[in-house]
């Protein structure tokens, strides 16, 4: 029996047609976020990953509408996603697989709705997203899509009742990790007319978006990647540190998410005012050593048991 159809049954999924969606759901994350698939195969409880994976599946597919195509299609497309969900929600039926799958998991784990509707509230966010003025834009934008975003997720990995401690802790993790993702893909991003580092900001470095568009590598656009880099480290040594974000079944693979994207930040600044030109990745050696580190601790927080 492969590993996969073990989760489905330690999860209780036993419904052919079910099993089916959900295993659709595992294809799209294993083929459009392989890293992060492989780490919660790895690190996550059987019971715990085809929950994650639709969860996964929802955001992911959720990035792509919000991010493909002219703004009005992106309008449209999203509009129609979310009275979809919205409709399901309420009615507890769906002809489309993967918001089957999400009824599912909602059914078994009920604190999961109100982030899939806080998530739809607020994920337009990013349709009008075009650069930030100011860091508090960008704080702003943290708040309202990154963290909703990424919640999708977090809450099932986090203990069953969370005083806040957690979710703060997945705040300064997303304000870290996604202030990364803004400097490390300026090449993609300046072409699309989509900087994630604030006006205010280039204007300490006296760095222009014209500057980074021509891939200038001057003294300010070095100090500029590394103030931003910088920034980004303090925020995922923070989480790293917060007890809270090693609560609950998935802290383990919190733990390892935090260090890989320090290895990514380390990648980040060794590239340099070339990330204009191309993006940096963590080095795989690295990221291996991190799961395989994990893994043994995951094992060891379960007392040996693979089945749980």
């Amino acid at each position: 029996m492969s590993e996969w159809k073990r989760s489905l049954d330690a999860a209780g999924i036993r419904d052919p047609g079910l099993r089916k969606d959900y295993g659709g759901q595992r294809d799209l994350v294993a083929r459009g976020r392989s890293t992060s698939y492989l780490a919660a195969r790895l690190l996550l409880p059987r019971r715990l990953l085809p929950h994650a994976v639709a969860a996964t599946a929802v955001m992911h597919h959720g990035d792509n509408l919000l991010d493909t195509g002219p703004k009005p299609q992106r309008v449209a497309a999203w509009a129609s996603w979310e009275q979809e969900v919205r409709k399901a929600l309420d009615t507890g039926t769906s002809d489309d697989p993967l918001i089957r799958a999400l009824l599912h998991t909602t059914a078994e784990h009920p604190r999961l709705r109100g982030t899939v509707e806080e998530y739809l509230s607020t994920a337009t966010t990013d349709l009008e997203f075009t650069g930030f003025a100011t860091e508090a834009d960008y704080q702003a934008y943290v708040d309202a899509y990154s963290l909703p975003a990424f919640m999708l997720v977090g809450s099932l990995l986090g203990p069953e009742a969370d005083d806040g401690r957690f979710r703060a802790a997945c705040r300064t993790l997303m304000e870290g990790s996604q202030r990364l993702d803004f400097v490390n893909d300026l090449a993609e991003d300046l072409p699309e007319g989509r900087l994630g580092i604030p006006a205010e900001t280039l204007a300490r470095f006296s760095v222009t978006v014209e500057d980074l568009a021509a891939g200038r590598q001057s003294a300010g656009v070095r100090e500029l990647v590394r103030d931003q880099v910088e920034a980004a480290r303090v925020c995922l040594r923070t989480a790293a540190g917060l007890p809270a974000l090693g609560e609950g079944p998935g802290g383990v693979l919190l733990d390892a998410v935090v260090r890989i994207e320090l290895l990514t930040a380390d990648a980040a600044s060794a590239r340099g005012a070339r990330l204009s030109r191309g993006s940096a990745s963590p080095p795989v050696a690295g990221t291996l050593r991190v799961l395989l580190g994990a893994r043994r601790k995951a094992r060891e927080r379960r007392g040996g048991a693979s089945d749980t």
